[in-house]
């Protein structure tokens, strides 16, 4: 599973699916195709014929929040569509999270419900992996690939590539499907 921070303007706002029509999705579906969780590099609409294989795409808020920055209040009300995702993905095995709020998001989640006892141990940081204890699926942390990172250089196309051939590993899916 991906998990973003919440749908663009416009790009998913407008399409209908996760990092579709705008700069973050650019970069992330040419990853998610060379790595092998997309039919296709390129994703512009729905009816576009990308099929994701073995991936499920969400966001820690549902909704376009201003500026692209959701307030912790929007994230609160978000977060029961979120939970309810994560129940229903009974055969997840790694999350990737994009982003320092959704990997803080996630952490929350699994805190509420008991999973751990705290943040420590948890860093964030772009390509870490983190072990969860009880069966849980691991969980990956990635910089975001919005255009503000991308264009500076602080996440490049190899950099992300490397986080997906991570989760395809601790997945334990065949890097070259």
């Amino acid at each position: 599973m991906i998990l973003g921070l919440a749908p663009g303007a416009h790009g998913s706002n407008r399409t209908g699916r996760m990092f579709t029509g705008d700069r973050s999705g650019d970069i992330l579906y040419r990853v998610l195709h060379a790595t092998g969780f997309a039919s296709q590099p390129v994703a512009t609409s729905r009816a576009d014929g990308l099929v994701l294989r073995d991936l499920y795409i969400t966001a820690s808020a549902h909704c376009a929040p201003p500026d692209n920055k959701p307030l912790p209040e929007e994230l609160k009300n978000c977060r029961p569509w979120l939970e309810r995702e994560l129940e229903l993905l009974t055969e997840l095995k790694v999350v990737v999270a994009l982003g320092k709020i959704a990997f803080d998001v996630y952490l929350d989640i699994l805190r509420s419900r008991g999973v751990i006892a705290g943040r420590a141990g948890f860093v964030f940081g772009h390509d870490r992996e983190f072990a969860i204890a009880g069966g849980q699926p691991l969980l990956v942390s990635s910089y975001h690939p919005s255009q503000q990172n991308t264009s500076t250089g602080k996440l490049t196309e190899p950099m992300l590539t490397a986080v997906f051939r991570r989760a395809l590993r601790l997945a334990g899916a065949p890097l070259n499907r």
